[in-house]
Order: C-alpha cells, then sequence, then structure tokens
C-alpha cells in the first residue's frame, strides 16, 4: 500500500501534464468502479458514498506535523479537532461521528500529493479537510478535480484557490491579495510610507504574495524598492536582506515562516536596519512572537484573518467562537489559545454547518450543495459565514495587530502606530546598537487595534 504513495513521490519530478495522469489513474479507476455498481438506480446507495457509513464520516488531512512548520500544522489540527470532538461526544450528525485521518506531509509538496492520493484511493475519504501551506495544496488541485472530492478549509490565502472557482474547493478565510492591499493602503496612507521591499518564500506561496503586494503598490503608482528571497525550508535569509538594506527601505512586506521571518528582524535590527516590518497571516503570530525579544525598539505587525483569541477585547470579539477557548482548554490543556488554532475551530464549525445542512442522505455533490446554501451563519462579531454557486470564500475580514509585550494585540490607532514609530527611530539613533544581536521590539498600550473587513 505505502509504496503507491512513494510511487507518487516520483511521479510529480515529470512534467506536470505525464506526472498528473499517471497520478490520477488509480483515482479514475476507483471512481469508474463505484459508478458500475450503481447500475440504474435513481440514487447511488449510502454505501457508494466514499468515507460515509452507517456511524461515521472519515475525513482525510494532510498538514505538517513535523519540521520547520510543524507549528502551523499542529495547531490547525488541534483547533479543529477540538470542536469537532466536541461533536462526537454530543452525538454527531445525524447519528454519525466525524474521524479525520491526518498524515505529516512536512510542508513539502511531493509528500502532500502522495498522502492525498492515499487518502482518496487507500483511505477512500469522504472529504479532505484543513489543508497547511500553498504550495502544498496548490499541487493537489488537478487531483482534487479529477476526483471530484471536496477540499474545505484550507490553512492559505492562495489566489490560485479562489480563481477560476473550483466547484470542490472550499475557502473559509480571506486571502492574501486581501491581507496584503489592505496592509499596503495602512502603510501608505496611514503611515506616510513609500519605499516599501519585500521579503518572500521562494514558492507559489511567496509568489502568491509578492504580486499581490505588487499589484496594491501599482494603485498608488509604485512598485517594491526591492526585492529579495529565500528557498523554502531553509535559513538563507542573508542575501536578501543585503538587496533590502541597500535601499533604504521604511517598510518590508514578508511573506514567509516563522523561522526565516524571525532571522531576518533579528538579523536586520543587528545591523541597525529598523524599518517597519509587515507580515502576512501565515507567518505565525506566536511562534513569530516566541522568536523576537519582546522589549525591543522595533515595529513588527502582522494581519491576521481571524480575531485574536487572546487580549482585552477577545471574549466581546470573538462571540461564538469563544467556545474555542473552552473547547482547546478541555481536549488540549497544554496548549495556549493562538490565531492558527482558531482558524482550524472555524473550519470545522463550517464543516459541521455543511454536514448539517447537507442532512442523513450525504454525498459529495450534495455537501458541497448544502455549502454553498449557507448564508450569514454567525461565528464572531461583525463576522458571518456566506456561500453560494459563485462564491466559495466564507470571509472576507482581514484584522491587524502589533506586536507588544510578547504578544499580536489589535491596532486601533493607526497615528500613534506612526507617532510610535518615530520615537522608536529616535531613541534608537540616540542609543545605537545595544551588543545583544536580538531584536527589540516593544510597543506602548495605546499603539494597538482592529481593522476589519479587507477591501
Amino acid at each position: 500500500m505505502i509504496l503507491r504513495s512513494r510511487g507518487a513521490l516520483k511521479i510529480v519530478e515529470m512534467p506536470v501534464e505525464r506526472g498528473m495522469r499517471a497520478l490520477l489513474y488509480s483515482v479514475m479507476v476507483l471512481c469508474t468502479l463505484a459508478a458500475c455498481g450503481r447500475t440504474d438506480q435513481a440514487a447511488a446507495p449510502l454505501e457508494s458514498t466514499p468515507g460515509v457509513t452507517d456511524t461515521e464520516i472519515v475525513l482525510g488531512s494532510s498538514l505538517a506535523l513535523e519540521g520547520h512548520a510543524s507549528y502551523l500544522g499542529t495547531e490547525t489540527y488541534r483547533g479543529y479537532m477540538s470542536y469537532i470532538r466536541h461533536i462526537n461526544e454530543s452525538g454527531g450528525i445525524h447519528g454519525r461521528t466525524i474521524r479525520v485521518i491526518a498524515y505529516d506531509d512536512g510542508y513539502d509538496p511531493p509528500m502532500c500529493l502522495a498522502n492525498t492520493q492515499r487518502l482518496i484511493v487507500e483511505d477512500r475519504v469522504f472529504a479532505l479537510f484543513s489543508y497547511v501551506g500553498t504550495p502544498t495544496t496548490v499541487k493537489i488541485l488537478p487531483m482534487v478535480e479529477e476526483a471530484k472530492i471536496p477540499l474545505l478549509g484550507m490553512f492559505t490565502g492562495a489566489h490560485a484557490l479562489r480563481e477560476p472557482l473550483i466547484r470542490y474547493i472550499i475557502n473559509v478565510r480571506a486571502s492574501y491579495y486581501q491581507e496584503t492591499e489592505a496592509a499596503i493602503r495602512h502603510l501608505i496612507e496611514d503611515l506616510g510610507i513609500m519605499k516599501i521591499a519585500v521579503f518572500y518564500q521562494y514558492d507559489a506561496f511567496g509568489f502568491d504574495g509578492l504580486t499581490g503586494m505588487e499589484l496594491a503598490l501599482q494603485e498608488y503608482g509604485l512598485a517594491p524598492v526591492a526585492r529579495g528571497s529565500y528557498v523554502r525550508g531553509t535559513l538563507d535569509v542573508e542575501e536578501g536582506l543585503h538587496k533590502i538594506m541597500a535601499t533604504g527601505a521604511e517598510a518590508v512586506v514578508m511573506i514567509g515562516t516563522y523561522e526565516p521571518c524571525s532571522k531576518f528582524i533579528k538579523l536586520a535590527i543587528q545591523k541597525g536596519f529598523n524599518p517597519v516590518f509587515y507580515t502576512v497571516s501565515f507567518v505565525g503570530a506566536e511562534e513569530l512572537a516566541r522568536r523576537l525579544d519582546p522589549s525591543a525598539n522595533t515595529t513588527v505587525i502582522m494581519s491576521q484573518v481571524v480575531p485574536p483569541p487572546e487580549g482585552p477585547e477577545s471574549r466581546a470579539l470573538l462571540g461564538s467562537t469563544v467556545e474555542y477557548l473552552e473547547l482547546l482548554k478541555r481536549y488540549f490543556p497544554e496548549d495556549k489559545p493562538n490565531f492558527v488554532g482558531l482558524e482550524g475551530y472555524i473550519n470545522a464549525r463550517v464543516l459541521v454547518e455543511g454536514l448539517d445542512h447537507a442532512g442523513r442522505e450525504l454525498t459529495r455533490e450534495g455537501f458541497i450543495d448544502a455549502i454553498e446554501s449557507i448564508q450569514h451563519y454567525p461565528l464572531a462579531l461583525d463576522m458571518a459565514i456566506s456561500f453560494s454557486p459563485t462564491d466559495h470564500q466564507g470571509l472576507d475580514s482581514v484584522y491587524f495587530t502589533r506586536l507588544q509585550y510578547g504578544l499580536f494585540l489589535l491596532i486601533k490607532d493607526w497615528e500613534a502606530i506612526r507617532g510610535s514609530i518615530a520615537q522608536d527611530r529616535d531613541r534608537s539613533d540616540a542609543e545605537g546598537r545595544d551588543g545583544t544581536g536580538e531584536a527589540s521590539g516593544a510597543v506602548t498600550p495605546d499603539a494597538t487595534v482592529k481593522e476589519q473587513g479587507a477591501p
């Protein structure tokens, strides 16, 4: 059985057309065999729906549970399992419990492809759920379309998952284009910054963020003053840093994961380079904050697609998703609430709502129809999920946070941030390097706050 998954790793090294045909061959055979069992019945019997029995619904997930992006995969898993375990203990959905088969892909596209083939062909799951990452998820799109299997709730804002619309792809979160568009607007209009550089991961994820940032800058007649990159899975940030430093950029848009981004920031501060650092949500707020000195004099801003699960305003903002805090404490008591886990939890809420709408006679096509029928499903304050046959992205909200005392807290006053940036720079000029080689990044409490409703 495993040889098939191992074989998939070799096949994807072929040209895309031949490689994907080879990979999908077994899926097509499986679908054909299932169809043969229908004869001339008006509707397929329940047994013909993969992953659905009288007592359970089986889902499949491929995500980074080990390696350099393991925090993102692990917290996504814990977030969605908190809600799924709660639903199972409450009786399930229409008499069925939910079981998730989760495989580690190490944030590696070929491994994700092999995992997905195994989930569809060998495990015969009903749907794919909560994948993590752009390069991994984009790699499986041809397989998803060919197998006509639902894929819901990906931890990525990739444009390729949204346009053109694919019937079987269900996004919950806002896109990277929405995140970067709102960020560029704030950097230019609210902070008065015009010299903006970009540091990105050299793969589909980084290219997507880069494109979104460039499109947003074009609206102001601007372009990045510099572009620096690093290879996924490495910490080779020095070359990109030097390119960006040479331009005197006032802000750096960062499209990467927490380890290389934190190294970039610390090296920049060590070298006396102290722009505004902005990152998209995928970076992982808690892990980035943990790696940076909370007492440093720098400005680190991160966009989010869910409200902060911690902070003074959190319980009011979270609305019904405050349940995430309670369920995480019940099922994963050693874990702390975080943005990534909350997103996984929300994915599970949407999944369960769709399964409930689909009813007892569950099919893949019926599930997609049910998701498309969800309108104004309330989650948090000013946050409601809606889908339609022409819109497969449930949320558009973008929030902005700033690193303060080791936490990313909501931004309430951009003018205050503008003032504190000037103060931080004056202080840095007066103090010079502190000799520690660590990033410094403390911020005053009134420099925090929420931005919602991405343009």
